[in-house]
């Protein structure tokens, strides 16, 4: 995991360093790519897994619930910043 972070660290710094450069920009296309090639390969890593692939219902149906269930929650709470901070009330 430090391998990670470190890696990372050092993306951040070369990325700070290499800001002013105009061609740098193409990076994030390439990651984007890289992304969806990431996916892709995770995808077949899943389509591999007979136990994921038997279960997909059961996963499918349990992702839905509590997918729903933070949709539902983040709108609660949105609607009651809304009341309390940004509708002025009756004077």
């Amino acid at each position: 995991m430090l391998t990670v972070f470190a890696i990372m660290l050092l993306g951040i710094g070369a990325g700070y360093f290499l800001r002013r450069i105009p061609d740098i920009k193409i990076i994030g296309k390439l990651i984007t790519c890289f992304i969806f090639l990431l996916l892709f390969f995770l995808g077949i890593s899943v389509g591999h897994n007979e136990k994921i692939v038997n279960n997909l219902t059961t996963i499918g149906l349990q992702a839905l619930i509590i997918t729903m269930g933070a949709i539902a929650g983040s709108i609660l709470l949105a609607w009651f910043v809304y009341k309390k901070f940004f509708v002025k009330g009756k004077e």
